[in-house]
C-alpha cells in the first residue's frame, strides 16, 4: 500500500493543516471549510501526478500544441456531511469529475459502543473508473472500509485513492488490512485515540466545525 503523508514534507499544505487544528482559528467556520477545501485541492494535484494521460494536439489561434491531458476523469466520493469541503477541493481541480455521496455515521448504544450505519449511496457508474474517496478524519477506519467495500462489491473499480486530513495510526492499520490495494493520501497521522474513538491531538469534530454542532 502506498501512503503519502503531508506532514513528512515541506509544503503550504502543512499551513492549512495547522489552521485546521488551531482551536482559535476553528471558531471561523468559513475559514475551516476553506482550509479543508484548499487541502483537497493540494491532494488533487498530488493524485493527478499518478494518473494516466494521453497526448493530444490542441489547436491554438497561432498554431498547434502537443499537450498531455487526463485519459479519464476520476469519480470523487465522500461520506456526508463532514467530507463535503474536502470533496469540493478535489472537484475544484478535477472539475469535470462525477461525484458519489454516501450517508454513513456512528450509531452509538447506551454503553457508548458504536456500529457504522450506512443508509444511502448515490453514485454514477464506477465500472473501470478511478475512485477518490474523501473523508476528513480517518479514526477507526471502519466507516471508510465499509463504504469502499460496498462500492467495490458493486463495481470493478480500476484504482482506489483515499484522502483524509487527519488519520489515526489505528485507522491506517485497519485500512491497510482490509483495502491493501488502496493508495492513502493523508495530511498527518496521529498516534492516539480517545475511548470514544476521537483522534488525539486531531482537530475535533470536522462536521460540527464546518457546519455547526449537530443535536
Amino acid at each position: 500500500m502506498m501512503i503519502f503523508d503531508v506532514s513528512k514534507t515541506k509544503s503550504i499544505a502543512n499551513t492549512f493543516i495547522a489552521e485546521l487544528r488551531d482551536e482559535h482559528i476553528q471558531k471561523d467556520s468559513m475559514r475551516f471549510r476553506k482550509n479543508m477545501e484548499r487541502l483537497g485541492e493540494f491532494f488533487a494535484y498530488e493524485i493527478s501526478r499518478s494518473l494516466k494521460y494521453t497526448n493530444q494536439e490542441i489547436v491554438t489561434p497561432l498554431g498547434v500544441s502537443s499537450c498531455e491531458v487526463l485519459t479519464q476523469q476520476p469519480v470523487l466520493a465522500t461520506i456526508l456531511r463532514a467530507g463535503l469541503p474536502l470533496q469540493q477541493g478535489l472537484l475544484n481541480v478535477f472539475d469535470k469529475a462525477e461525484c458519489c455521496f454516501i450517508s454513513a455515521y456512528r450509531k452509538v448504544d447506551k454503553g457508548g459502543d458504536f456500529v457504522i450505519q450506512m443508509d444511502y449511496i448515490s453514485t454514477p457508474d464506477l465500472e473501470g473508473k478511478v475512485l477518490i474517496m474523501a473523508d476528513p478524519m480517518l479514526a477507526t477506519g471502519q466507516s471508510m472500509v465499509m463504504c469502499c467495500k460496498e462500492l467495490i462489491n458493486r463495481y470493478k473499480i480500476a484504482e482506489l485513492h483515499i484522502v483524509a486530513a487527519i488519520a489515526s495510526a489505528e485507522g491506517v492499520a485497519h485500512v491497510r488490512a482490509n483495502l491493501p490495494k488502496a493508495k492513502l493520501w493523508l495530511g498527518a497521522i496521529d498516534q492516539e485515540m480517545t475511548s470514544k474513538s476521537y483522534i488525539v491531538p486531531g482537530l475535533g469534530d470536522a462536521g460540527d466545525l464546518a457546519y455547526g454542532e449537530k443535536i
